[in-house]
């Protein structure tokens, strides 16, 4: 019995213990222009295949890095299919991740053998890549830290006029919700995009896989740096194992605090400089732990750190502050930059020199507004009605980033919605072969809308009347037909009509031809079916549109009405003309029966005067 409660407890507890297990974060990787998902060595990495993600075109790749990953090919986007593409990726859980986009380089001599161009995550802008990006490995990817709540992602790179945007790999690796929370305004609000990340005293770049990282840090890559200067520091390395470094939220490598960069006598400060866009704020994260051996005890080696030459942290004692030896610490601060460089200085203050293990630098950058998703979605069924040229693009979000909003749309920030609304459209003269939907009305910021001298046919539709901020309608030259809508006449605030050189007909709405009295500038000039105010022709006796309808009624009534009394005529002619042949073939028998009824009744007659026969005379009767 106790046996057996003893086996029951065993079974709960470990029941217990995989139920309380963390599950494995989310990973998506996408080897771009693969026609089959891939597994790349060493790591055996899963790399999914690119499959209806986005437009543009395959192509063999050259890897500008050695640190980039061993794919063989990758996706460009010509300039002919729009400046803004995007790969828009479904179904990903609700959560924080750090996405990365790996660049290549298009294995043909015809093209530019470095493109430069922008990259944005969610709408918001995080990176424009620099002349000579290829050269260098930490800039031959982009990296953010992004919150996901819709249950997609859309990554977009946007032409600068400098070659043609090629991209080898996109990951998006799931990390904890508070990884690498810095305090007050952190949130979804903020993206952080990866800097600089820095390994002291290391010798080889690596990614957290290669440390034997916990899943849940992002597979982040650290840059080796094995001095800050000639002469400048020395190296110290370990193999004893560091406490406190892979644990919750940011789950750093244990090995990544295994090496360090300590001053010496001729150059007590240890400092490092890099070169940062002006006018911006960085998060910093420092990481320490003493794995020096001269070093035994609290007191041993204290040192300030200088941001730019402002102190950040006085009085810095990493043996006292991480509890122990071999136990690694971390310091994060936030300062704003205006300068072109951020520069870090370990200062000592006593006892023995600086130490350094790594060094993190993320630009934070305030996520941008969107566009009401209703309005987005109006432009694209715009886009497929009116037949848009691959050129415009017309891919991601309409109005941001604000550095590349689509060509042809206008946008206003709208403080009630906090959102990005279309306020005009100015696609003039743009070849459009299409037709106007009367989903256009979803556009009900609209203010403006240009479409002349396009070939757009069709009706004008009557959604048209419902966006209240209407203040100029130019569809002039172009192939539109029938009546102009009714509900044209409700916009009150419009001044500006232009339907000139269409196809137009029917009476000018008399609301329209009432306005012309308060200076608004209508033109319906070049289209000859279009009667009723000044400058056209007359009109003749005008039916509306109920009384159209009831007249074609009335008069497929009569049609048909004419048709039952033709078959009603038709069948009775035919019963007639059956009733006529078969008199005519009964007449013959007829007119014997006839003569010999005429007979009998002139024998009685006789008879009857005197020459009666008996009837056993005269036989059976013929007529019994």
């Amino acid at each position: 019995m106790l046996r057996f409660h003893f086996l029951w407890l065993l079974v709960f507890c470990s029941a217990l213990n995989s139920s309380s297990a963390r599950h494995a974060p989310f990973a998506m990787r996408i080897s771009c222009g693969a026609r089959q998902n891939i597994h790349s060595p060493p790591t055996n990495t899963l790399w999914f295949k690119d499959f209806d993600y986005t437009g543009g075109i395959p192509a063999n790749a050259t890897r500008p890095s050695f640190i980039t990953p061993p794919l063989k090919t990758l996706r460009y986007f010509p300039l002919s299919e729009g400046p803004e593409n995007c790969y828009i990726i479904n179904r990903v859980p609700k959560g924080h991740y750090n996405v990365r986009i790996f660049f290549g380089l298009v294995t043909l001599t015809s093209f530019d053998h470095e493109p430069l161009f922008d990259i944005s995550v969610e709408g918001t802008q995080i990176y424009s890549l620099k002349s000579g990006w290829s050269d260098h490995d930490d800039q031959a990817f982009a990296e953010a830290l992004v919150f996901l709540r819709d249950g997609t992602v859309s990554i977009c790179f946007h032409s600068t006029g400098h070659g043609d945007p090629a991209i080898l790999s996109l990951e998006i690796l799931q990390v904890d919700d508070k990884a690498y929370y810095f305090g007050q305004g952190w949130g979804e609000g903020l993206i952080l995009r990866t800097a600089t990340r820095l390994s002291c005293g290391n010798g080889k770049p690596k990614f957290d896989v290669d440390y034997s990282g916990d899943h849940w840090g992002g597979d982040r890559f650290w840059n080796p740096i094995l001095s800050f200067g000639q002469n400048a520091d020395q190296r110290r390395s370990t193999e004893s194992s560091i406490k406190q470094a892979s644990k919750a939220p940011n789950f750093y490598p244990e090995a990544l605090y295994q090496t360090a960069l300590v001053s010496t006598d001729s150059q007590p400060d240890l400092q490092y400089t890099m070169d940062v866009d002006p006018n911006r704020n960085y998060s910093i994260w420092l990481h320490f732990a003493e794995i020096d051996n001269t070093i035994t005890g609290v007191g041993q080696r204290v040192f300030d750190i200088l941001i730019n030459g402002n102190i950040a942290f006085e009085g810095v004692d990493v043996v006292k502050m991480s509890g122990d030896r071999y136990t690694a610490l971390v310091l994060n601060t936030t300062v704003a930059v205006n300068g072109r460089t951020l520069t870090v200085t370990l200062h000592p203050k006593g006892g023995s020199h600086a130490i350094i293990n790594a060094i993190e630098v993320f630009e934070i950058i305030a996520v941008e507004s969107k566009t009401l998703p209703e309005e987005v979605r109006a432009l694209q069924v715009l886009k497929n009605s009116l037949d848009l040229p691959h050129r415009f693009g017309w891919n991601g979000d309409p109005c941001v980033p604000q550095q590349h909003p689509w060509s042809g749309a206008d946008c206003q920030f709208d403080r009630t919605s906090h959102k990005w609304v279309i306020d005009g459209l100015g696609l003039d003269n743009q070849g459009l072969r299409g037709f106007l939907p009367n989903g256009i009305s979803k556009l009900r910021h609209l203010q403006s809308i240009n479409l002349s001298g396009n070939s757009i046919h069709g009706a004008i539709p009557s959604s048209l009347g419902t966006i209240a901020s209407l203040e100029v309608l130019d569809l002039s030259y172009n192939f539109f037909n029938g009546s102009i809508p009714e509900s044209l006449g409700q916009l009150t605030a419009l001044r500006r009509l232009n339907l000139n050189g269409n196809s137009l007909s029917g009476r000018v709405p008399a609301a329209l031809g009432g306005r012309l009295l308060h200076r608004a500038s209508f033109n319906f000039t070049d289209n000859a079916g279009l009667c009723g105010i000044p400058g056209l022709r007359a009109c003749g006796p005008h039916l509306s549109t109920s009384a159209k309808i009831g007249i074609g009624f009335g008069v497929l009534g009569l049609i048909f009405l004419l048709i039952i009394c033709s078959m009603v005529w038709w069948k009775r002619r035919q019963n007639i003309l059956r009733a006529q042949q078969i008199a005519a073939r009964g007449a013959p028998y007829a007119k014997a029966r006839t003569h010999l009824s005429h007979d009998i009744q002139l024998a009685r007659h006789y008879n009857h005067h005197g020459n009666a026969r008996t009837a056993a005379e005269n036989g059976p009767s013929l007529l019994s």
